[in-house]
C-alpha cells in the first residue's frame, strides 16, 4: 500500500494503519518489498523467494540476525545501510521463472554460500529459535543484519578543489498553466507549477532533486528539456539558451539531453521489440538502420548489463529492473552529455533499485555524464548525488552538498523528509522522534502567502505567514530559504538531526 509513495505520505499512511489497528483490534498482513516499512509496522516477518517461504522470524530477530542468505542480501541492499559514496550491495542474477525453478534450494544459483549439497534435493524448513529457515547451512553461516550507526563527520571536499564549470545553468525558470472554465473556456487562474527556480549542475556531477509528489520536480525536468515551454526564465546548456532555440537548433541540441522516465513499462512501446525501441533515436537523429543499428543497440545492451540475445524480445518479457535498464540504454543511444532521471527507481524492489543506482553511478564514471536525479527519497538520492536541491510547491527551499544536506538539514521541510524515511532497525524505529507532516501540499493554483511551507511547518512563526524568506547561504555552503536559517529546525531546544543519538539510545 505504500509502494512508490513519497516518504511523507507513506508516513501518514502507516500512522493511519496503526491507528485503525488499535481502534478495531485488527490483525494485519502487510505485503511489501520495503524493509524499512517492515521494521516500522510489523511484529513478525515472512520472507518469500521463488514461490516459497525461506525464512520466518520476529521482526527484531530477523533484522539483527537473519538465518537465510536471501534475507541477508535484501537487508544489505537497503540504501540506508550503505556508506555514502560506495556502491550499493546487490543480489546477483534474477528471480527464476515459475516454470524454471532450480532443483534443491531455489536461491542457490544466486547464493554466495552455495555448495553442491544445496542443489541435491528439496530444502525443508528448519526451526531456528522462535523462527524457521529454509537453509541447510544456517548453523554454519554467520549472516549479518542491518547496522544503524551515526554518520561520518562531514567534510566539504569541494572547499579545497574548485567546482567544474556548470554544464547546465537554470535561472528564474517558471511555468504557469492556465485554468479554463465555463462554456467560453475563459482563463480564470493559473497553476504555478514551477515558480522561479535557480539551479546548476557542474560537468560530470549529479544534482539530486527531491520533494513530495506535486512539488514540481517532473515539470522542472520537462522544462529543462523544453518538452513543455517555460513561462519565464532561461536554461543554459553549455552556455547556449535552450529556451531561445529554433526548431532545427533544438532538434540538434536534444542529442545532448536525454531522460529516463519513472515507469519503464509505460515509457516503452509494448508492440515494439527492444531493438526497435532502443534503436529509434539512432534512426531519427543519425539515420542508422538495419544491421548497423542492431549492432549499436547490442553494444548499448551490453553497456547496461543486458545480453545482446535480447534484441528481439518485447517489454513484457522483462522484469521491472530489466525494463529500466532498457530505458537507460535508449537514453544513452546518442551519447548525451546531460541525463535526467525522473524517479527511475521509486517502484522497484530494494535489490533491483540498488542495481539501477549502481548502474547509473558506473555509467557516469565511465562516460562523464552530467545527471539530474529526481526522487522523493533522500536516502536514495544521497548515494548518487554530489549536491541535493529540495523542492516544495514549485520553489527550491534548500540546496547544498549532498552529505551536508542529508546529515545536517537546515530547512524544516528537509528535516521532515529525512524524518519520514523508515529506519532499518525495529528497536530504534519504535522510539525515534519523527516530524510527521499533516495534510497535503497546498494547491499551486492558490499558494499560501509568505513562506509556502508555513501551513505545514511545526516551527512556523508570525513572520512566516506574510514574508517570503530570501535565500541565505550558511557557513557550510548550504543555501536555504527559511526564517530559521541561522539556527535550523529545532525540537525540544535541540537542533534536528535524523541520525543524532538521543537520550535512551534512540536516533
Amino acid at each position: 500500500p505504500t509502494t512508490a509513495l513519497d516518504v511523507t505520505i507513506q508516513a501518514q499512511v502507516l500512522d493511519l494503519m496503526r491507528r485503525l489497528q488499535r481502534e478495531f483490534g485488527m490483525a494485519m498482513l502487510f505485503v511489501t518489498h520495503d524493509l524499512g516499512v517492515v521494521a516500522e509496522i510489523c511484529d513478525r516477518v515472512t520472507v518469500l523467494y521463488a514461490g516459497e517461504v525461506v525464512e520466518q522470524a520476529g521482526v527484531d530477530d530477523l533484522f539483527a540476525t537473519p538465518h537465510h542468505p536471501y534475507t541477508e542480501g535484501l537487508l544489505a541492499s537497503m540504501p540506508t545501510t550503505a556508506p555514502p559514496g560506495e556502491p550499493l550491495r546487490v543480489i546477483p542474477g534474477q528471480v527464476p521463472r515459475p516454470d524454471q525453478f532450480p532443483v534443491g534450494c531455489r536461491f542457490h544459483p544466486r547464493c554466495s554460500y552455495g555448495t553442491a549439497v544445496c542443489s541435491s534435493g528439496p530444502m525443508p524448513l528448519a526451526s531456528v529459535g522462535a523462527g524457521t529457515t529454509r537453509c541447510i547451512r544456517h548453523a554454519e553461516l554467520a549472516l549479518s543484519g542491518t547496522a544503524w550507526t551515526e554518520p561520518v563527520t562531514f567534510i566539504r571536499l569541494e572547499s579545497a578543489v574548485a567546482r567544474p564549470a556548470p554544464l547546465l545553468d537554470v535561472r528564474g525558470l517558471s511555468k504557469e498553466f492556465p485554468v479554463h472554465s465555463g462554456l467560453l473556456k475563459r482563463v480564470t487562474g493559473h497553476v504555478r507549477a514551477v515558480d522561479g527556480i535557480d539551479l546548476d549542475i557542474a560537468t560530470g556531477r549529479t544534482l539530486g532533486l527531491v520533494g513530495e509528489s506535486g512539488s514540481g520536480k517532473s515539470t522542472a525536468a520537462r522544462l529543462i528539456l523544453r518538452l513543455i515551454e517555460p513561462t519565464a526564465g532561461t536554461v543554459l546548456m553549455d552556455g547556449k539558451d535552450i529556451t531561445a532555440m529554433g526548431e532545427s537548433e533544438l532538434r540538434r541540441a536534444r542529442r545532448d539531453m536525454q531522460i529516463v522516465f519513472q515507469d519503464p513499462y509505460s515509457s516503452l512501446d509494448p508492440r515494439a521489440t527492444i531493438a526497435a525501441t532502443v534503436g529509434e533515436p539512432l534512426e531519427v537523429h543519425l539515420g542508422m538502420r538495419g544491421a548497423k543499428r542492431d549492432d549499436r543497440v547490442a553494444e548499448l545492451l551490453d553497456t547496461v548489463g543486458l545480453g545482446r540475445h535480447l534484441l528481439r524480445r518485447y517489454p513484457h518479457e522483462f522484469s521491472g529492473g530489466q525494463r529500466q535498464r532498457i530505458a537507460v540504454a535508449r537514453a544513452l543511444a546518442l551519447d548525451p552529455r546531460l541525463l535526467i532521471c525522473d524517479e527511475p527507481v521509486s517502484s522497484l524492489d530494494v535489490s533491483t533499485q540498488s542495481q539501477v543506482i549502481n548502474l547509473l553511478s558506473a555509467l557516469q564514471a565511465d562516460l562523464g555524464l552530467t545527471c539530474l536525479f529526481i526522487a522523493h527519497d533522500l536516502s536514495v538520492v544521497r548515494h548518487i548525488s554530489d549536491r541535493i536541491a529540495v523542492m516544495y510547491l514549485g520553489r527550491i527551499v534548500e540546496v547544498g552538498d549532498a552529505e551536508q544536506v542529508y546529515t545536517r538539514p537546515t530547512h524544516p521541510y528537509t528535516a521532515a523528509l529525512l524524518s519520514a524515511i523508515p529506519v532499518p532497525d525495529p528497536a530504534i524505529q519504535r522510539i525515534r522522534q519523527r516530524i510527521v507532516l499533516q495534510g497535503d501540499i497546498p494547491s499551486p493554483l492558490a499558494p499560501p502567502s509568505g513562506c509556502r511551507f508555513h501551513t505545514r511547518c511545526p516551527f512556523a512563526m508570525e513572520v512566516c505567514t506574510h514574508d517570503d524568506p530570501p535565500p541565505y547561504t550558511t557557513a557550510e555552503g548550504t543555501t536555504v530559504a527559511c526564517h530559521l536559517h541561522q539556527q535550523g529546525p529545532r525540537l525540544e531546544g535541540k537542533p534536528v538531526s535524523l541520525l543524532t543519538k538521543r537520550e535512551g539510545g534512540g536516533a
